[in-house]
This record gives C-alpha cells, sequence and structure tokens, in this order.
C-alpha cells in the first residue's frame, strides 16, 4: 500500500504541473458566455447588456446595441462595430462578425 501513495502523488503533481502550463493557453475565462480560444485570438459571444468576458487579460464587456452597432468596453476603452467590421481598443483588434438586437459574437485578436 505504501508504494501506492508515492505514485498518487507523483500522478497529482504532473496532472498540476500540466494544468499550470496549460493554463496560460487558454487567454480568456468567462462565466456563461460562449468562448473559444487558441493562444492568440478568442471567438466570443456575448449576450444581454453587461454580459462580459476576461479574453487574453483584457476584460471585454457588452453595453447593448444600437442602430445595428454593439457597444464594446474593452479595458478601459469604449468603442462600437457593425457586423463584419473590424476595430482596435487597447491591445484587442475586435472583428464583430454578428451583431444581433442583444448580443454581439466577435473574434479578439492581439493587435
Amino acid at each position: 500500500m505504501s508504494a501506492t501513495t508515492p505514485s498518487r502523488a507523483r500522478l497529482a503533481t504532473g496532472l498540476l504541473a500540466g494544468g499550470l502550463v496549460l493554463a496560460p493557453l487558454a487567454g480568456c475565462s468567462f462565466g456563461t458566455e460562449n468562448v473559444s480560444c487558441s493562444p492568440r485570438e478568442c471567438t466570443v459571444t456575448l449576450s444581454g447588456s453587461g454580459a462580459e468576458a476576461e479574453i487574453l487579460g483584457t476584460t471585454l464587456a457588452f453595453a447593448g446595441v444600437q442602430d445595428g452597432r454593439a457597444s464594446l468596453s474593452v479595458g478601459d476603452a469604449n468603442v462600437s462595430c457593425a457586423e463584419d467590421e473590424s476595430v482596435t481598443a487597447g491591445p484587442l483588434t475586435l472583428e464583430c462578425s454578428t451583431v444581433t438586437d442583444d448580443s454581439v459574437e466577435l473574434t479578439a485578436s492581439l493587435g
């Protein structure tokens, strides 16, 4: 039984180390929003005013849609974009692919 404990400890240590190595690659965190990331870009759908996600080290929040333009805050900057339009805010370039009455789907990449 004592031989099992060290191997379990090594396994747990290996899994923890592997998780720490992969964590920076994810690049984003979120609540219930739809997010998919690679090391240099994330695709996200933000639905409902106030929805937000942490993307590539920057907080991105959705403030709503007016006249077909999604209003977003990116860190301390405020920007808006229409469907198929790209904007730059802080370290991110945002490409808004879909804008509906209450959501925006966009790809954020490091500029």
